[in-house]
């Protein structure tokens, strides 16, 4: 069973997106596209109240890191 995600997982969040995204072109992503994909995660378990800028360009941070 996959492990719940909350905000403060980013990199497994990005890791998730990025697997549920593969044809996504990281210039094309705003963060409130990430905020409705991370609330769409099965594994997403966390207030979408508690969301802000910082957590989810934290999320992109991670996930452009890992498409170098």
């Amino acid at each position: 069973m996959a492990e719940s995600l909350n905000w403060d997982a980013t990199y497994a969040i990005a890791l998730a997106l990025k697997k549920a995204h593969p044809q996504t072109q990281l210039a094309q992503v705003s963060l409130q596209m990430i905020f409705k994909w991370t609330l769409s995660l099965p594994t997403f378990e966390d207030d979408p109240a508690l969301a802000n800028d910082d957590i989810l360009a934290a999320i992109y941070q991670d996930w452009y890191e890992e498409t170098l």
